[in-house]
């Protein structure tokens, strides 16, 4: 597994990871268009041997804060260390451009996701209520002090 610069030739099959992984809480083709092309974004892409995207993971940088915006893996390669090295891709990225600290939401249904989180040494900071709809999962909002990054 190689990780890359996501390119817009990847959309859609970003894209139709998204909509397998995440269900009704997807991102569309275009908000993912929208993510790739923003600015002061950077998203990654982990490829298999034959390029093809098995994972993607994003952060927005207004320094002196980042936010991940999202970070998902095929289920079959999860467990593997992938999720950990898109994670620490995104932080880097984060400390280059200069932010200080790098927030994200979680599921609080998805405890691997936070086990991830806490051992990169993210701490939970609040809960948003309701947030993922349509199912209405609470987010755990969580922050790292990039000078505190284990």
């Amino acid at each position: 597994m190689n990780i890359r610069d996501a390119a817009l030739a990847d959309i859609a099959a970003v894209a139709a990871l998204e909509a397998e992984l995440f269900g009704s809480d997807a991102w569309s083709a275009d908000i993912v268009r929208e993510e790739l092309t923003g600015e002061r974004r950077r998203y990654i892409v982990l490829v298999d041997e034959s390029d093809a995207i098995r994972g993607y993971a994003g952060v927005l940088v207004v320094a002196p804060d980042g936010d991940i915006q999202t970070i998902a893996v095929d289920p079959a390669l999860r467990g593997a260390g992938h999720g950990r090295a898109l994670m620490n891709e995104l932080l880097d990225e984060a400390d280059r451009r200069g932010a200080s600290q790098v927030f994200l939401e979680v599921r609080a249904d998805n405890p691997p996701a936070r086990g991830l989180y806490l051992s990169l040494g993210f701490v939970e900071i609040g809960v948003r209520p309701g947030y993922y709809q349509p199912e209405g999962v609470d987010a755990i909002v969580m922050q790292l002090q990039l000078k505190d990054r284990q």
